[in-house]
């Protein structure tokens, strides 16, 4: 499945924030330089949803806080229940 997400580097913590309608807002302590952003969110989502790193990566937006990120091994209603509800549109 694919997961729009927004990204916050250089926080206080590694954590997911929530819903902003169909982003998810995840916050990380990594800078946005030479990939290391993309990597801490790989492994906050999968530490979040119980998966290895190797089944989260990002796959759009790789210099940018507004990505896509894909996920191998668990279905949309799975991610929901994992993370939250979405807020309704």
């Amino acid at each position: 499945m694919k997961l729009f997400v927004k990204v916050v580097p250089k926080s206080s913590r590694n954590c997911v924030v929530g819903w902003m309608g169909e982003t998810l807002k995840i916050c990380v302590t990594a800078p946005p330089e030479r990939g290391k952003a993309n990597a801490a969110v790989a492994e906050v989502l999968a530490e979040a949803l119980g998966l290895s790193t190797e089944s989260v990566r990002v796959v759009v937006g790789h210099a940018s806080p507004h990505k896509v990120v894909e996920i191998d091994g668990v279905e949309d209603a799975e991610v929901r229940r994992r993370l939250g509800p979405r807020p309704p549109s």
